[in-house]
């Protein structure tokens, strides 16, 4: 294609003759086109100079095409349908027959309730497109994004004008124990600080939202790197994760003898929103992407379907 673009061949003279061609007239063009009959001669003589022989013969009040003009009406005219085609008609996008791959950026707390029910619904309404889940943060949407991302969910701060934004529900914290080593009749801040911990950080380090928003440090007994894995780590055990409640709720309908107990300090989560490029607003696919996964986040952050 570049070397398409550098040859000295204005691509709207084709059009011009295009409709000189069909109507035979010079005089009927020009008020097809809505230009002058000067221009049209114009750029009839342009286009003869570039392919370097002559398309239009006289013949009586009208034109006549030579064997060189012929050749090029009958390569040019299917090209052009195509085109205006293109341009013109609406996207058709029937999710029965699609067969698209969508890239969907997830924060690790979203992969767990959301990915399962979005891969329900394109058995049901879409099987044959596909979904490739990556993980994302706030530090990492706007780049993702601009990398390829057809969508992402995650909590963010600034972003760029390039993104399009879309609030889905206010996270919350829960602290997730195991009653049968944990006894707790209400969990107060003095025996939250008491406890053991496990922690998820994304640094690779012992601290977690509790050290970066309250201030104080946790006994960490141990720190990973998502809540994938959480109710497993829990289970049996008498340490205390501090979970999103959305995660804590799905960790406890797999494991229904794990309890949950209000966090006893200020800690709310940011809000959670589902983010996607300006490029993909028109873009049919992603529109029903992204009204699925706004539908299972409304149903998901319903407080009757929390813990």
């Amino acid at each position: 294609m570049p070397g398409i673009y550098g040859r000295d061949l204005d691509l709207n003279l084709l059009r011009v003759f295009a409709v000189v061609a069909d109507s035979g007239s010079v005089t009927e063009a020009a008020s097809r086109l809505y230009i002058t009959q000067p221009a049209v001669s114009a750029a009839l003589r342009r286009l003869s100079s570039a392919v370097g022989a002559p398309l239009f013969v006289r013949q009586g009040r009208g034109l006549s095409l030579t064997s060189r003009g012929r050749r090029l009406r009958d390569r040019l005219h299917p090209h052009l349908e195509l085109i205006v085609e293109a341009a013109l008609a609406p996207p058709a996008f029937d999710p029965a027959t699609s067969d698209r791959t969508l890239r969907v950026g997830l924060m690790d707390t979203a992969e767990v309730w959301l990915l399962p029910a979005l891969l329900r619904i394109l058995e049901r309404e879409a099987p044959h497109m596909r979904v490739i889940a990556l993980p994302v943060q706030f530090r990492t949407a706007a780049a993702m994004l601009a990398d390829g991302l057809d969508a992402a969910i995650t909590v963010a701060d600034a972003l760029p004008a390039s993104v399009r934004r879309q609030a889905l529900y206010q996270g919350r914290f829960t602290c997730l124990f195991d009653p049968r080593h944990v006894r707790l009749r209400r969990l107060t801040e003095a025996e939250y600080f008491a406890r053991e911990h496990v922690i998820v950080s994304y640094n690779g380090d012992l601290r977690g939202i509790v050290e970066d928003v309250v201030g104080r440090a946790r006994r960490v007994r141990c720190s990973v790197s998502s809540f994938a894995n959480l109710g497993a780590i829990i289970d049996g055990t008498a340490m205390i994760a501090t979970v999103p409640d959305m995660v804590a709720a799905h960790i406890c309908a797999l494991r229904p003898h794990l309890r949950t107990a209000p966090v006893p300090l200020p800690l709310d989560g940011g809000v959670v929103e589902l983010l996607w490029p300006a490029a993909r607003d028109d873009d049919e696919p992603c529109r029903f992407l992204r009204k699925h996964l706004a539908a299972i986040a409304a149903r998901e952050a319903r407080p009757g379907r929390r813990r």
